[in-house]
């Protein structure tokens, strides 16, 4: 999925979230993790079982996901 290997969908683990090589971490939790202020280590330290790629591969995830292209019909005021 465009480059994205570590990140898995499994209706089985937190009911098809996008989560962290199948581990019951999602990508919104490290998302919001760094949107309030942590770093990689401090994300890291908190969650050993995480790689450094881990936290950059699911920034560049939500980043993807939330890219959306807004069209306004001509004429109409946005």
């Amino acid at each position: 999925m465009l480059g994205f290997d570590r990140i898995t969908h499994d209706p089985n683990i937190l009911g098809g979230k996008a989560c962290i090589r199948g581990m019951r971490i999602p990508v919104s939790l490290i998302v919001n993790l760094v949107a309030n202020g942590m770093t990689v280590e401090e994300i890291l330290e908190e969650y050993p079982d995480l790689e450094a790629e881990d936290v950059r591969q699911a920034l560049r995830y939500a980043a993807w996901a939330v890219e959306d292209v807004v069209y306004v019909p001509e004429g109409v005021a946005g």
